[in-house]
């Protein structure tokens, strides 16, 4: 009796496009809205609902694929492996937004971060705001945002896959 093996690539791929789309168009909902400097708490909300539907999803997809059999180790490496193509074509979008669509979009955060700062901290001397600002800027290059946006993925991938891998984990039977 063969077993079938489910194909972690083929899910990979299909499930990170999905994840990967739908919060590129939450993402693109929130620019038309023109909140994209003030990133609502519900954008995060929506986006993360997106990444569990899609792990979970994908999981179920590679058990059903597999006879009904999952382990932990695959659910892990199947869920990172949706959340990496996310990332990465998240990622993309992420530079493409930031460096054609909107090249002002760090300069326009960084105006508003300095205005929030003035606003929640109205003791802060000018030396502390500008080395506030100072350090913020760094983390808002185009490479920065996008490498931060890959390891988010990754690291929330990590943690849906483990928590979705230990409730839908199905050993196969010992064969002795």
């Amino acid at each position: 009796m063969e077993t079938q093996k489910a194909s972690v690539k083929k899910i990979a791929l299909n499930y990170g496009l999905l994840l990967a789309l739908g919060t590129i168009v939450v993402s693109v909902i929130v620019y038309v809205m023109g909140m994209h400097m003030d990133q609502p708490w519900w954008q995060s909300v929506l986006n993360f609902a997106i990444m569990i539907t899609a792990i979970v999803y994908g999981l179920k997809a590679y058990k059903k694929d597999g006879d009904g059999f999952l382990t932990l180790g695959e659910a892990l490496k199947t869920g990172l492996a949706i959340s990496l193509i996310a990332g990465i074509v998240g990622s993309i979008f992420t530079y493409i937004f930031v460096t054609v669509i909107e090249p002002d979009f760090a300069v326009q955060l960084l105006e508003v971060t300095r205005e929030k700062m003035i606003t929640e901290n109205p003791e802060m001397t000018q030396e502390q705001l500008d080395m506030a600002i100072g350090m913020t800027e760094k983390f808002m290059s185009p490479g920065m945002m996008v490498t931060f946006g890959l390891i988010a993925s990754l690291f929330f991938g990590f943690i849906i896959s483990l928590i979705a891998g230990l409730i839908m984990k199905q050993n196969r039977p010992q064969i002795q």
